[in-house]
């Protein structure tokens, strides 16, 4: 694999990491959206301290992953949904892993107690990277939502972390 630095996802990455969102959106097993964002709402809905890009020798970013809160309840506090997304190029050279085990460190060091995502049950290399990285899935939730017309299901994973006391 050729060189792959992990940094933190800043406004000067924005164009790239809408570019590969959006790349993994008209794949049409990633999310249910349709569109990436603009800037102004990824950078608003994203955790500042959980989210990150993978770039290559040159700069380039290869992937991204990022945090949300799941509730503003404070007994989900240390609760967390991600996504992860890596450019079609650069998929198979371990960058999605890299990128869940800087999100896993610094949700560690954060205090948070659950990283989830729902996956599509037809994006079986996700469901793989996720189990390999220490998530479980927790269910499925059938029909949840519609995308292009056709109803949906998804797949509820989760990674409780360790230190859990």
């Amino acid at each position: 694999m050729s060189r792959v630095r992990i940094a933190a996802l800043l406004p000067e990455h924005a164009e790239q990491v809408l570019a590969v969102y959006q790349a993994g959106i008209d794949e049409g097993d990633a999310t249910f959206e349709t569109r990436a964002p603009d800037w102004t709402a990824f950078d608003k809905a994203k955790l500042p301290g959980h989210r990150f890009v993978a770039l290559d020798g040159d700069g380039r970013v290869l992937g991204w992953v990022a945090a949300s809160a799941v509730s503003d309840r404070c007994a989900y506090a240390g609760v967390v949904e991600h996504s992860v997304y890596v450019h079609p190029e650069a998929r198979g050279r371990g960058v999605a892993r890299a990128l869940l085990d800087a999100l896993i460190a610094s949700t560690e060091a954060g205090g948070i107690w659950t990283i989830q995502s729902g996956i599509f049950p037809e994006n079986t290399a996700s469901l793989a990277l996720h189990e390999r990285a220490g998530f479980r899935v927790i269910g499925t939730r059938e029909r949840i939502g519609r995308h292009h017309g056709v109803w949906r299901d998804v797949v509820l994973v989760e990674r409780r972390s360790p230190l859990l006391k």
